[in-house]
């Protein structure tokens, strides 16, 4: 079962309050201080992540078992630390790219 946690918006320009994320070259808002839980990011030039993430806005969902959520899926970013407690993944989806958040509880 899915819930959705976020929406990510890719952006060319500079938010306030973002934060670095210097494994993926990007620079991200934090959703939760969103009314809309939207999370800005801005990619600098070398980001690893695929164009479809880097360009195309994405919908995350949290999961309960990240290890079925990928079974079958078109997976473009294995599953790796998004944070303390948190293991992200991607995938693609009716032509975007989702993010699947498993929180360690």
């Amino acid at each position: 079962m899915r819930k959705i946690n976020h929406y990510g918006i890719p952006t060319l320009e500079r938010q306030e309050n973002e934060c670095y994320v210097e494994g993926m070259k990007v620079h991200l808002t934090d959703y939760t201080k969103s009314p809309n839980r939207i999370e800005f990011l801005r990619f600098e030039e070398g980001s690893w992540l695929p164009e479809i993430i880097r360009k195309v806005p994405h919908i995350a969902y949290e999961v309960s078992d990240m290890e079925a959520a990928l079974k079958g899926a078109n997976v473009i970013v294995e599953p790796c630390s998004g944070g303390e407690n948190l293991t992200i993944a991607f995938i693609v989806e009716e032509g975007i790219p989702i993010e699947l958040m498993y929180f360690d509880k």
